[in-house]
């Protein structure tokens, strides 16, 4: 196994605790196209939603149907959107959503399920719910220190899908008590690095101009995380996002997207080589949206 190193200074438990775990658990990462944001949408906003998100990003669409996707009997409307900033997986469940399903923030395609659940154990996480079947695999619900839930799944058949133009970012918010544990964590079990950790990050990220947050930046084979350590005080609807997604132009893609029916919540602002902005789609997704200034 090849050894990896952080790109900044952490402190030294961090570092040796992370390189003592790596030894121990596999990397089972599959790729970020792979990684599909989870979304709950009301099952008559359920092709709206869908049409809008396509008309925003562009992208293709897999055919939808109706399943159980949860190890108790439940139904739901089912769709992936493969957009070229990000893979959406979108329920509407036509029955009440067994518990904890609609928690978990993303979907993390892993080549042994075995392997990976047994992974984010060692590696600091709880299975909030143990492997189960579905239509085409398995599943399972872990949370990562800090209250961070994210699923894990393994087809029978492997899926190939088309790479990304942008890798999305998962966006974590967690306290300053659980940080540095969630942050050591991911990176045993995703082998990944810290590509930045900004004490004093601008808090226009989060609403909150006047003030400086601490601004953790991750990249691994499962793609982005950016994680904000904050008090809890957020402005609506900050911590309500759960991806960023980047795009070559975001004029124009929030031109698309309000012709497509998309909400404008926060009006778009730059920070450093970025300019942002956040957005409701019908059904009330909410996403960041940012481009990149070339310099």
């Amino acid at each position: 196994m090849r050894t990896r190193t952080f790109s900044i200074l952490l402190p030294a438990a961090l570092f040796v605790a992370g390189t003592a775990s790596r030894a121990a658990t596999p990397e089972i990462a599959v790729g970020p196209q792979y990684d599909t944001t989870h979304v709950y949408v009301a099952p008559q906003d359920f092709d709206r939603f869908v049409t809008s998100l396509v008309a925003t990003f562009g992208g293709t669409t897999t055919k939808q149907g109706v399943f159980t996707v949860t190890p108790t009997p439940s139904s739901t409307m089912s769709q992936l959107v493969l957009t070229p900033v990000g893979s959406l997986s979108v329920f509407g469940f036509k029955t009440p959503v067994p518990y904890p399903f609609g928690l978990e923030r993303t979907g993390y395609l892993v080549s042994d399920m075995d392997g990976a659940v047994r992974a984010a154990k060692t590696d600091g996480a709880d299975v909030l719910v143990s492997t189960f079947n579905d239509p085409i695999g398995q599943d399972a619900v872990v949370q990562w220190p800090g209250g961070v839930n994210m699923q894990l799944y393994w087809h029978t058949t492997a899926p190939s899908y088309p790479a990304l133009q942008t890798i999305p970012e998962n966006r974590v918010y967690v306290s300053s008590e659980r940080a540095d544990a969630f942050t050591r964590s991911f990176l045993e079990f995703s082998h990944g690095k810290v590509l930045s950790d900004d004490p004093q990050a601008a808090g226009i990220e989060i609403g909150r101009a006047s003030d400086t947050i601490r601004r953790i930046r991750i990249t691994s084979q499962f793609g982005l995380v950016t994680v904000f350590v904050t008090d809890g005080h957020l402005p609506y609807p900050y911590g309500r996002e759960m991806t960023g997604y980047e795009v070559a132009n975001l004029s124009e893609t929030l031109k698309k997207a309000k012709a497509a029916g998309v909400t404008v919540l926060v009006e778009s602002y730059s920070l450093g080589d970025r300019r942002a902005a956040m957005v409701q789609f019908p059904g009330g997704y909410i996403a960041e949206i940012h481009s990149v200034e070339q310099k």
